[in-house]
């Protein structure tokens, strides 16, 4: 089993970035995906998760309308469109599966990447 996220950077207050995971090794589609995020100092926290079929979608309030969370089950492939970036928002990013419909917490996670780092800073 792999996940393997891209995409990170540094990038300034108020920029985007798109992060992706591409996953192999288990049936992708039959999963759901999330990302989490982890700052120095602090626990490892869900940013957004999706359900196996992409039609379900949770987002934590701190990044509800600036995230945007999707899949493609035929890339096995996931993605997190962030936009209008905050400082707050610097972080290691990690990609997650797990075996239940969603993924709302660390423990529910099957299997992790090793993440990308996100930096928000002028």
């Amino acid at each position: 089993v792999q996940l393997v996220e891209s995409g990170g950077g540094l990038v300034q207050p108020g920029g985007s970035l798109r992060l992706s995971c591409a996953a192999s090794g288990f049936t992708f589609g039959s999963y759901g995906m999330g990302w989490f995020r982890q700052a120095p100092g602090k626990e490892r926290e869900i940013v957004a998760t999706i359900n196996w079929r992409g039609g379900i979608t949770y987002y934590a309030d701190s990044v509800k309308g600036r995230f945007t969370i999707s899949r493609d089950n035929a890339k096995n492939t996931m993605y997190l469109q962030m936009n209008s970036l905050k400082p707050e928002d610097t972080a290691v990013y990690y990609c997650a599966a797990g075996v239940s419909g969603m993924i709302m917490m660390v423990s529910s996670a099957s299997y992790w990447g090793k993440g990308t780092q996100v930096t928000v800073s002028s």
